[in-house]
């Protein structure tokens, strides 16, 4: 996602590309346009994808940490405090995700209740794995843990456990067009611990991938 999808606080942390029109986060690059922005971000996850199928084992357990890994290892190259939770509180289209200041905890209870809980994604059945991956999901995109890329790491992290699960590549594009909105919807219908919504759309994603 480019950075003008969405609104901060205005904390001193928040910079942007000088000559961007602060439509780009300042980066190590000098990139200036969301267009090219994109593209480097896209080929970057492609690379860590791709090096990660080796990496990633069966059997592990995915901590708080490894989620921070993931992120510096996809954006390392193009922003300097890749890895690192925000600093900046975010929101989107009037939704706020977590304040910056409760990152560090979330993620340990998101580690305790969700990580541990559910990864490996090793269960009997579909359902429980639809379950597993959407509960995951949509807890990580509350907490919204990164100043850029959360929706796209949060994909990459599905498709890791999907693979644990002995499941193909997720294939995404059921989340494109009409969809995109209810996507949102079942994040934020995490709010009351209602996954139910992420769990069909998980489903949906899970058949089209098979």
């Amino acid at each position: 996602m480019t950075a003008a999808r969405y609104d901060t606080a205005g904390f001193p942390e928040d910079q942007y590309e000088p000559g961007s029109e602060g439509l780009v986060l300042k980066n190590l690059l000098g990139i200036t346009t969301p267009d090219e922005m994109e593209v480097v971000e896209t080929t970057e996850l492609l690379r860590v994808g791709e090096q990660l199928l080796d990496k990633i084992e069966d059997d592990q357990t995915f901590t708080a940490e490894d989620i921070c890994e993931l992120h510096r290892f996809w954006l390392e190259p193009v922003y300097p405090w890749a890895g690192h939770y925000r600093q900046v509180n975010i929101s989107k289209s009037g939704f706020p995700f977590a304040m910056a200041h409760t990152i560090p905890e979330l993620m340990r209870i998101f580690e305790r209740d969700q990580l541990r809980r559910f990864t490996p994604c090793k269960f009997p059945s579909r359902d429980e794995i639809e379950q597993a991956v959407a509960e995951v999901h949509v807890e990580l995109m509350l907490i919204h843990p990164f100043r850029e890329g959360n929706g796209r790491l949060g994909r990459l992290l599905a498709t890791l456990m999907a693979l644990q699960a002995g499941l193909p590549l997720l294939d995404f594009g059921e989340l494109a067009g009409e969809r995109k909105e209810e996507y949102f919807s079942a994040v934020r219908a995490g709010l009351d611990r209602n996954y139910q919504p992420m769990k069909q759309l998980f489903k949906a994603i899970i058949e089209k991938s098979l």
